[in-house]
């Protein structure tokens, strides 16, 4: 009898999904910054200010007072009933802390866990470019068939209607949004997210909404997509701590949703995660109680760097929107007749700035950069004048 021989070589064994995974934009591009000196950086989505000191220390207190095991699944208490209560005064949004509320490590946690508990294998979902580079690999990754819909400067970034309207299948399961956005600062206002949701209750899908940059905004405040009537029983929002309270590192976020679809999340929750650090949940108790002038003083400070990074771009005579929210400028370098990568990487080679391509972010950011002015005013200026040079000596 012949046996067959298995081929030995166990590269062979890996993940179909995940070798087809691309690898992130932003990481491939920043491998090449961390071994540049003196280089000035706009490219980190991270706030360069330290977690206030009231948060930090409860969260030492914690380790010294032994609060330093498992929570409860779902979350703390406390920290779910601080959640609510912070839904329904900012956003008018209300979700039970018992039933509707799980706190997660990160809002990314909160999105695969969100993706998981909807998306069945060939399922469509949404996805509205540019967009933050997690979005259609996290789907991929579930084995759902992310459907991009494109948005464009002269437009505002703002998703079309009727472009949403074609772009729906039988088999679309949901839409992603993220406003304000990660990489335009753009976010989308109250009379389009109403239409959106006229167009997810009028075709039965459900809205997975990621607000985590919905603390900073400017000018006008914050409204959810699951505040308009009928969206709450078909919205995910994922929101979290580490923008708004400079705290990433803690890794806190967290997700509300219908009971339907938070039972789920919570069942994917418990084998995958358990619970999210006990130590940062402290924290966000303190972040949630006291923390409001925290955020207020970082995000006037924000709104100084914006005003400024968006004038400069202008005055370069690189087209740039003033965000509206996040801490993100996105504009148009294409009057230099270079592309978002070759801009980027001569950029970073002859006047050692450091930015994101746009096409990072999906193909209709390919004639953007992103710059991120969650850094000093310091680094803000001398990065635009060393910008302005570069664009003058083209």
């Amino acid at each position: 009898m012949k046996t067959t021989v298995k081929n030995s070589d166990p590269s062979t064994l890996v993940s179909k999904t995940g070798l087809s995974i691309k690898p992130s934009g932003i990481r491939e591009f920043f491998d090449i910054v961390y071994n540049m000196k003196d280089c000035v950086s706009l490219g980190v989505g991270e706030p360069d200010f330290d977690t206030p000191w009231r948060i930090s220390d409860t969260g030492i207190n914690s380790i010294k007072d032994g609060f330093t095991h498992y929570t409860p699944n779902r979350g703390v208490p406390e920290l779910l009933r601080l959640i609510s209560e912070y839904l329904v005064d900012r956003y008018r949004i209300s979700y039970s802390p018992d039933s509707e509320i799980i706190v997660t490590m990160g809002v990314s946690q909160a999105l695969d866990l969100a993706l998981r508990s909807i998306v069945d294998p060939g399922d469509e979902v949404i996805v509205i470019e540019p967009c933050y580079v997690s979005y259609q690999a996290n789907i991929e990754m579930v084995h759902g068939v992310p459907v991009v819909i494109p948005t464009f400067f002269k437009e505002g970034f703002k998703v079309d209607p009727d472009r949403l309207k074609k772009a729906i299948t039988p088999k679309t399961k949901a839409v992603l949004l993220n406003y304000p956005s990660n990489p335009t600062g753009l976010t989308f206002p109250e009379e389009l997210l109403r239409e959106i949701a006229d167009i997810a209750i009028k075709h039965n899908i459900i809205v997975i909404s990621d607000e985590i940059y919905s603390a900073i905004s400017y000018g006008k405040s914050h409204f959810s997509i699951a505040a308009v009537e009928g969206m709450k029983e078909r919205t995910i929002v994922l929101n979290g701590f580490s923008k708004s309270h400079a705290m990433t590192g803690w890794r806190l976020g967290f997700a509300a949703a219908p009971k339907y679809i938070l039972d789920i999340m919570l069942k994917i929750h418990q084998y995958t995660g358990l619970c999210a650090p006990s130590i940062s949940q402290y924290a966000a108790i303190e972040a949630l109680q006291n923390g409001a002038p925290d955020v207020e003083r970082m995000v006037n400070e924000y709104t100084r760097r914006r005003n400024f990074i968006a004038k400069s771009f202008n005055d370069i005579g690189l087209p740039c929107l003033y965000p509206e929210g996040a801490f993100y400028a996105f504009p148009d370098v294409s009057p230099t007749g270079l592309s978002s990568r070759d801009f980027a990487l001569k950029l970073l080679e002859k006047y050692k700035v450091a930015v994101v391509p746009g096409t990072a972010f999906g193909e209709s950011g390919k004639n953007h950069i992103r710059c991120s002015f969650a850094t000093s005013m310091e680094n803000i200026k001398t990065a635009m004048e060393r910008i302005e040079d570069f664009v003058k000596g083209l």
